[in-house]
């Protein structure tokens, strides 16, 4: 499992019987996940100041409660030299998957090491950690999601980090349709990162399922990487693939046309004082090590 140990204003205070207790700079919010199966806390005293609690409904869904009169419907946290805008949102989330700065960190040095100036396809693109990483080391991105909302959180990510003059391109679209415009356009990327949703939909309504257009999606993908790509990345969040399965995806695609290695791994956050470490999500990689 790859996790990281030095994301100083995030960590995971305690968690049990179906629920994480998290610190996100200060303020302290419970939230559900399934992967917490066991009943015992390990910190019994940190459970009384919460900020916000997120409790799923027997109906569907679920809503915060604020404990906190005087939490701020937005704030800041940093990693390294990164900086996010955080929210509470309507399901759950705040914007930000921490687990995921042991991709941010593989794909800067990615970058780094290349010595030459690198194209990114940032694909299911979220609110844009992944985009604002690879714009820290130079790179020229092209950020797709078919939410607005989400693209425009990845803006003021941009704007916080004081990357408004480096060459990112935004766009709001189906990511299917998007990659098919871009074979047609004859355009290359050196990277191409995808974060893909178990199921979703796309601007127009388009209905993305990912057992079912996962490999279709890859292997059109692979057909917009340059003549000598340096990195395909891609997470899941979905309990229905293993990591084996993303492997096995990437062999019979990309490396067929580039012949490189394929990495992969389950992603973790670690218990703060403690050995427990919270499953999240699994990626695989395909590398270009020549």
């Amino acid at each position: 499992m790859k996790y990281v140990t030095d994301f100083q204003e995030y960590q995971i205070l305690d968690m049990a019987d179906k629920m994480k207790l998290e610190s996100w700079n200060h303020v302290t919010l419970l939230r559900p996940d399934p992967q917490v199966i066991w009943p015992e806390k390990q910190f019994p005293q940190l459970w009384k100041n919460i900020d916000a609690i997120y409790e799923r409904s027997n109906t569907g869904g679920g809503a915060w409660t604020v404990k906190n009169k005087n939490l701020p419907s937005s704030w800041i946290i940093s990693y390294r030299d990164l900086k996010f805008n955080l929210k509470r949102m309507g399901f759950k989330h705040t914007g930000l998957f921490p687990e995921q700065a042991y991709n941010w960190n593989f794909l800067r040095e990615t970058i780094r090491n290349a010595k030459r100036p690198v194209k990114v396809l940032n694909l299911f693109a979220y609110t844009g950690a992944a985009s604002i990483a690879a714009l820290k080391e130079g790179a020229e991105v092209t950020h797709v999601d078919s939410s607005r909302g989400m693209v425009d959180w990845a803006k003021e990510n941009m704007k916080l980090n004081h990357l408004e003059n480096k060459p990112i391109r935004f766009l709001v679209d189906d990511v299917n349709k998007f990659v098919k415009r871009e074979i047609r356009r004859g355009n290359h990327y050196d990277i191409i990162l995808m974060d893909p949703p178990s199921f979703g939909r796309g601007s127009k309504n388009e209905i993305w399922n990912i057992e079912e257009d996962l490999y279709n999606l890859v292997a059109s993908c692979t057909q917009l990487l340059s003549q000598n790509p340096l990195l395909f990345l891609i997470n899941s969040y979905s309990t229905g693939l293993s990591k084996t399965v993303l492997e096995n995806i990437l062999y019979l695609t990309v490396n067929k046309e580039h012949p490189g290695t394929i990495v992969s791994d389950e992603l973790g956050l670690p218990l703060k004082d403690s050995s427990l470490i919270l499953p999240c999500g699994l990626f695989a990689r395909w590398e270009n090590k020549k």
